[in-house]
């Protein structure tokens, strides 16, 4: 296992925070934090998990040269249609989505794809409309997001495309 200069850095974060807790609120303080960390990290593991396992199930069961013809750099605008209309089905937290992109890009699909996906199932989720926005925000102003929105993905999509495209083709320098 490789620690990253990102880890260290958000372990840093981490204790710099626990050692705030403990000077401003002392030992209590720190043992409740703890117990809250305790408490979430039982809820989140199970959904993890069972994000993991589909990630797992997806590289398995789907071949890569099929992953790659649907999903991969020659899928061009087909392949962001379909990733826009998989996000939007897509239904759970990022325990589920970001392992199946984990996963869809070890199998070879292309950077655009795997943008508008989350950008799709971030602001066009259908299970979050149908449970939050229409109950709480109401059908019309949810129609006029979606319909605004729809273009998003897509375009994130053709931008991530375009941006690795001229970063693939810098140069290196020694």
């Amino acid at each position: 296992m490789r620690i990253s200069r990102t880890d260290l850095g958000f372990a840093a974060f981490a204790a710099g925070s626990g050692a705030l807790c403990a000077w401003l609120g002392g030992r209590e303080a720190v043992e409740a934090a703890l117990g809250n960390a305790g408490r979430t990290l039982l809820t989140i593991v199970p959904i993890f998990a069972a994000g993991l396992l589909l990630a797992g199930l997806v590289q398995q069961l789907v071949p890569r040269d099929r992953v790659r013809g649907w999903l991969g750099t020659a899928s061009g605008l087909r392949g962001l249609l379909l990733a826009v209309g998989i996000g939007i089905i897509t239904p759970g937290g990022p325990f589920t989505s970001f392992p199946l992109v984990v996963a869809l890009a070890e199998a070879g699909a292309d950077i655009g794809v795997l943008v508008a996906y989350l950008t799709s199932w971030s602001v066009l989720g259908l299970n979050r409309i149908l449970v939050w926005e229409i109950q709480l925000i109401g059908p019309h102003f949810v129609a006029l997001r979606v319909v605004a929105s729809l273009p998003l993905a897509l375009i994130a999509g053709l931008a991530a495309r375009a941006v690795a495209t001229r970063i693939a083709a810098r140069p290196r320098s020694q």
